[in-house]
């Protein structure tokens, strides 16, 4: 006789809110399930800042409003709740109905990518950002080598990838803004 499986405690999104509101750390949700996030190396929050700072500027006298990763993002079709490391969300906010401080709408979000985090960054998450219905773009930015990729939701709803190396520049069309890996890269940190 073998012994049963040790089932595995579901969480509602109510009680993950319950633990994030006096959480000293930040937590993804996803199936009645809460994962603790792992805090970013040197690398990763350089790369995350540069893309902060160049993006804040390109954005300024527009309806956007950049975010770093403070702000938590609901994917509603799937469930996830998570941290994106930047997030700008155009025109009005919609929030959670379930959490003010959660916004639902992002048109574009950032990861930097991690030897933890980057599997999943480019196939499961990536998969969930893709729910979001007003989502227009998903930046990947390489910890390992000088690579930006986006993802690019087309007008019939397919999503089409691009990426660029050292030297090369991709734009984000729904933004009106454009990322040069050079600048991204700047701090030398990445080789």
């Amino acid at each position: 006789m073998s012994t049963p499986a040790r089932p595995l405690h579901r969480y509602t999104y109510a009680d993950y809110l319950a633990l994030e509101k006096d959480s000293p750390i930040k937590h993804e949700f996803l199936a009645g399930e809460i994962y603790a996030m792992a805090g970013g190396t040197p690398e990763h929050a350089a790369l995350a800042a540069a893309v902060t700072a160049l993006l804040g500027a390109q954005l300024a006298g527009k309806p956007c409003v950049l975010f770093s990763s403070d702000l938590r993002v609901r994917v509603v079709a799937t469930g996830l709740a998570t941290y994106p490391d930047v997030s700008v969300v155009c025109g009005e906010l919609a929030r959670d109905p379930e959490s003010r401080i959660t916004v639902i709408n992002p048109k574009v979000v950032v990861e930097v990518t991690s030897d933890s985090t980057e599997d999943y960054d480019r196939g499961e998450k990536l998969a969930h950002y893709k729910q979001i219905e007003t989502l227009e773009e998903c930046v990947l930015v390489s910890h390992r080598s000088r690579l930006l990729e986006v993802w690019r939701r087309e007008a019939s709803g397919e999503w089409r990838h691009e990426s660029a190396r050292a030297g090369d520049s991709v734009t984000l069309a729904s933004l009106g803004c454009a990322l040069r890996v050079d600048e991204v890269y700047r701090a030398g940190l990445v080789p």
